[in-house]
């Protein structure tokens, strides 16, 4: 079941749902509006090795670049950007999210997230948006601008192990600001052999 306006509000006034700040103008009829937060991590592929290896760390993968007041960062014609909400999302043990994107940024060939966009009970922590501009121009992005909306969805019952717990492994519960892939973690105490084959020139 989706959480309607009237339902969304009454969750943030109980202290259930939290979602900080909060603008009310944001509140749509049945999601949130999520603003795009002031730090960007930025691909610095020329600077990497020729693939990207999944069991390596790839903090350094990445550079972290700040808006500047009225500034726009300019996401060049097919470039990817992680971003952050500047919203604090936080979920109790009964609901769950999901991010989607603006349609008028889709318009002008924003996509604001391929896969991800699934949010956990219990998570608590500002979400990290994957952007990709597929149109044939550059496209200006804004601190505090409109980029993406959330919905909530309740669940039948309360989830036994929540985002975060000891359990699950949780990755990455109460990040503030872009977060760059930890999928390596996925592999620790598995021995897998992995070999990376050179595609031919001839």
């Amino acid at each position: 079941m989706i959480l309607s306006d009237r339902t969304i509000r009454a969750e943030i006034d109980r202290g259930r749902l939290i979602i900080d700040p909060l603008d009310p103008s944001c509140i749509q009829p049945a999601s949130v509006d999520v603003r795009l937060d002031k730090r960007l991590l930025i691909c610095r592929t020329k600077r990497y090795q020729p693939y990207i290896d999944l069991r390596q760390d790839l903090d350094d993968l990445n550079e972290l670049v700040e808006l500047e007041g009225d500034e726009p960062f300019l996401l060049e014609a097919g470039g990817f950007v992680l971003v952050s909400t500047l919203e604090l999302i936080g979920l109790p043990a009964d609901i769950v999210a999901r991010l989607e994107g603006k349609s008028s940024l889709a318009r002008v060939g924003l996509v604001v997230h391929s896969t991800a966009g699934y949010v956990d009970p219990g998570w608590r922590g500002h979400l990290t948006l994957h952007v990709s501009n597929l149109a044939r121009f550059p496209v200006t992005l804004y601190y505090g601008m409109k980029i993406g909306q959330i919905s909530f969805l309740r669940l039948t019952s309360p989830a036994e192990n929540l985002y975060g717990s000891s359990k699950l492994g949780s990755k990455y519960q109460g990040h503030r600001g872009p977060t760059a892939s930890k999928y390596h973690r996925n592999f620790e105490g598995v021995n897998v052999g992995v070999r990376f084959i050179e595609p031919s020139k001839g």
